[in-house]
């Protein structure tokens, strides 16, 4: 069955259309049924009327089922969809139901008739039938049961098909859009390709017609510019004297007249132009149409065989008054003119008349100079504005790609980048941490608390304008080169890169859940609304996206069960988490005294590297996942008897096994400072401190929640002997009057603290403000920090005077050897 499955899901995969599918489900029955007749039937959803998908059978053909008095409603295969479930009848059975009008027999009687009814979200769709003609073969049980899992399973074959179906159209249809648009692309760039050429030449023309100095020169390369161009093998340029009534010819070339001589003003083709005014094409029809009305006279000596096929001819006009005409012509049908060569001879007459007025006269010479420069210009911006034009027409669809491509990979929504996009995105930045380790990034996952309770007071429309609104709201909290994205519904994800601690990316989701405290109001309703988060670091060695947002997800969902409007740091304990209890399996019952233990890091002074205390670290080894801070399984810890237990041994086994009278600096959780703990802390103490320096750190967060009662535990502790210390200080803000609270020994400033110290100048100002306090209070401050010489001396400068390197402190706890780097509660 599970052999038959993976075929099934290989074809889904496989198939390119539903036609395929069938057979190929087909044979993969024919392997373990024993009869190979099999035909599918399926619901139309318009006539609601059932029809034959697939079909094969020895005995009837394709026709049969078909008829329409055989229609599968009144059939078994109709009684199996009305019923809804398996029937598995013999022919005995068959029979049987026919005379009791449960259903009508249609087709040849077979022996052994199984029907397996389709189901899609738990609506039948259809029927999926095998039937046997010989008796001897036998549907079993089993046979029953794989025909129900095919059945189960074929609704989602057939749903991966039918979209892949309709993907590859879309595909198809975009393919040929694009085709059809780049075609008619690249017609236009080549149509444009073609002015700006002809453009260009008739610029050269222009630049031609101020440089030349001789006429004859420039006739002759105006005639070479027109044969580039267009066809020129025959051409005349002629000048009219008006006063004496004569035309004359200084250039012409012609393949059949030799010589062009000075006439008489007559009725030709020449004469036509200059009374015009204007460029003509004339063939020989217009020719004979312009003969029959008598604007052109043909002479006696006019022979038919130097007839031209097509002729244009454009007047030269100089101020006002036409000068000569410019003609080319051709013979037997060569080449006919069109507009674009009237266009273009028309232009040249009015170069050739510039230059024929500059040897007229200076003064004419400079006005025909900058109506040149003038027209050159014009032509210049028309060619200028052609290229803009057409530069705006590629960047217009560059436009169309790149609107395409954002549809695709953002929400249409809030605007932000979609599942997609994201996960394209995070599989970049994982490959570049894997390349390069020290580029850290972070992934925060937000789920929206009360987001049900907006839409279903306020509507779906509200409910959009609040979506639209966080997402707004978090890009505030993010810096320009980091991802925010909504993967579906309420739940948003962010992707920070360039992290240099795990502390900033708690920074962002405190900013986020700080945000969505506020109420969200419509129409004088408000409701209070929220953010849950779970937050993933790249230190945990992933290799895959998926297995980043699963971390993220199981983080998001700890918060939630934390309160909601929290943040929750991923830890590997999240994985054994009990969905239904709520609290991690195996650590009330595993945790065991030995089973924790602790070493220590060295608090060195500055100046001269000589060790002043000692911090204590605590751990947990756990059998699966490992070293695991104490701080980090306190939380989770159900039993708060257990976790004084846990402190209280842990107390006792450091006082013991250290022989130093320098301090040593021990996390403290709050709750030993509760009425009933403290009395055993106080006996604890008292009977293990001895000569020991013992010091109390506890969390900044804490001491600023601290009742009245505790912080009176604080002073008699102090009273009794013990130093008191405030860990992790400026982890979230530098806030100064949790530092007054009480009269603190030490202040061990937060890793991110110190780092920002050396980058900021705010942090500096807020740490004058610390060492302000501390001066006057006789406390020493402590900072956090990678065991880099320059990295200190740049804190000494600020005013460090004790840093916590990463050495152990081997010295003060002379239990922890090489070999055994750590001590554990025996």
């Amino acid at each position: 069955m599970q052999h038959a499955l993976i075929q099934l899901s290989e074809q889904a995969s496989n198939v390119p259309e539903l036609t395929l599918l069938y057979p190929a489900i087909h044979k993969i029955l024919e392997a373990y049924l024993p009869s190979s007749n099999f035909y599918v039937v399926l619901e139309n959803q318009l006539t609601h009327t059932l029809e034959l998908t697939y079909f094969s059978d020895e005995k009837d053909d394709k026709s049969v089922p078909l008829a329409e008095e055989h229609h599968f409603n009144k059939g078994l295969t109709g009684y199996v969809f009305k019923t809804g479930k398996t029937q598995l009848f013999t022919q005995a059975d068959i029979l049987s139901g026919h005379k009791q009008d449960k259903f009508k027999v249609l087709g040849t009687v077979c022996e052994h008739w199984l029907g397996v009814p389709i189901f899609q979200d738990k609506e039948i769709m259809g029927v999926m039938v095998s039937q046997s003609y010989h008796a001897n073969a036998l549907f079993n049980q089993s046979h029953v049961e794989l025909f129900e899992v095919i059945s189960l399973y074929l609704s989602t074959a057939i749903e991966r098909v039918k979209k892949r179906e309709l993907l590859e159209l879309e595909v198809k249809y975009r393919t040929y859009a694009l085709t059809q648009s780049n075609q008619a692309l690249q017609n236009e760039i080549g149509q444009r390709k073609q002015a700006l050429d002809r453009l260009q030449i008739l610029f050269k023309i222009s630049r031609l017609a101020t440089k030349t100095e001789h006429l004859s020169d420039f006739y002759q390369q105006i005639h070479h510019i027109l044969q580039s161009i267009t066809y020129a093998e025959n051409i005349y340029i002629c000048l009219y004297d008006k006063e004496a009534k004569q035309l004359s010819f200084p250039y012409a070339v012609d393949e059949r007249i030799s010589t062009y001589r000075t006439r008489p003003y007559q009725k030709g083709f020449t004469e036509y132009v200059i009374t015009q005014r204007c460029a003509q094409l004339i063939d020989n029809k217009r020719a004979e149409e312009l003969i029959a009305q008598g604007d052109i006279v043909r002479t006696e000596n006019h022979s038919t065989n130097s007839s031209e096929t097509s002729w244009i001819g454009a007047p030269l006009i100089s101020e006002g008054n036409v000068i000569g005409v410019i003609a080319c012509q051709s013979y037997d049908h060569k080449h006919t003119y069109n507009s674009d060569d009237v266009e273009l001879i028309n232009f040249v007459s009015q170069q050739i008349a510039n230059v024929l007025q500059k040897h007229l006269a200076n003064q004419a010479l400079k006005q025909s100079h900058e109506k040149l420069e003038k027209r050159v210009k014009d032509k210049t911006k028309a060619l200028q504005q052609s290229n803009l034009h057409l530069q705006l027409q590629i960047e217009e669809r560059k436009k169309i790609e790149q609107q395409l491509y954002h549809d695709a990979h953002h929400d249409a929504l809030t605007g932000l980048a979609n599942r997609s996009l994201f996960l394209m995105q995070l599989d970049k930045q994982l490959q570049q941490y894997i390349r390069h380790p020290q580029h850290g990034f972070a992934v925060l996952f937000i789920d929206l608390d009360n987001f049900k309770a907006i839409n279903d007071n306020l509507g779906h429309q509200a409910g959009d304008e609040f979506l639209v609104e966080v997402a707004q709201s978090f890009s505030y909290c993010i810096r320009e080169h980091d991802l925010l994205a909504r993967l579906a519904g309420d739940e948003f994800v962010i992707l920070l890169n360039h992290l240099h601690h795990p502390q900033e990316a708690i920074d962002v989701a405190n900013r986020i859940i700080e945000i969505m405290r506020v109420p969200f109001c419509r129409d004088g309703f408000c409701i209070e609304s929220g953010a849950s988060v779970g937050i993933t670091h790249s230190h945990n060695n992933y290799q895959h996206t998926d297995e980043i947002i699963r971390d993220a997800d199981t983080a998001m969902y700890q918060a939630k069960k934390n309160g909601r409007g929290q943040c929750e740091f991923f830890h590997p304990l999240l994985r054994q988490l009990d969905m239904n209890s709520g609290t991690i399996t195996q650590i009330n019952d595993t945790l065991q005294p030995q089973d924790l233990h602790f070493n220590g890091k060295a608090i060195i002074a500055i100046h001269n590297g000589e060790t002043q205390a000692c911090l204590v670290e605590r751990f947990w080894l756990h059998p699966n996942l490992g070293k695991i801070q104490f701080s980090q399984i306190e939380k989770y810890l159900s039993d708060t008897q257990q976790l004084i237990e846990c402190e209280l041994n842990l107390l006792t086994s450091i006082l013991t096994q250290n022989n130093t009278l320098q301090p040593i600096l021990l996390n403290c959780n709050i709750n030993m400072l509760n009425i009933g703990h403290f009395t055993a802390l106080k006996r604890t103490l008292m009977a293990h401190l001895g000569s020991s320096v013992l010091c109390l750190l506890f969390n900044e967060e804490a001491i600023s929640r601290a009742d009245n009662q505790q912080i009176q535990h604080l002073n008699q502790l102090q009273e009794m002997g013990i130093q008191i210390g405030l860990n992790d200080f400026a982890k979230y803000r530098c806030d100064l009057n949790i530092v007054t609270r009480c009269q603190f020994d030490y202040i061990v400033l937060s890793p991110i603290f110190s780092q920002r110290l050396l980058q900021q100048t705010s942090h500096q100002l807020q740490l004058q403000g610390l060492l302000a306090i501390t001066n006057s209070c006789n406390s020493q401050v402590i900072a956090k920090g990678p065991a880099i010489l320059n990295y200190q001396v740049l804190l000494e400068k600020h005013g460090i005077a004790l840093f916590s390197s990463q050495q152990d402190f081997s010295a003060s706890l002379p239990d922890m050897s090489e070999s055994t780097q750590i001590a554990s509660i025996r």
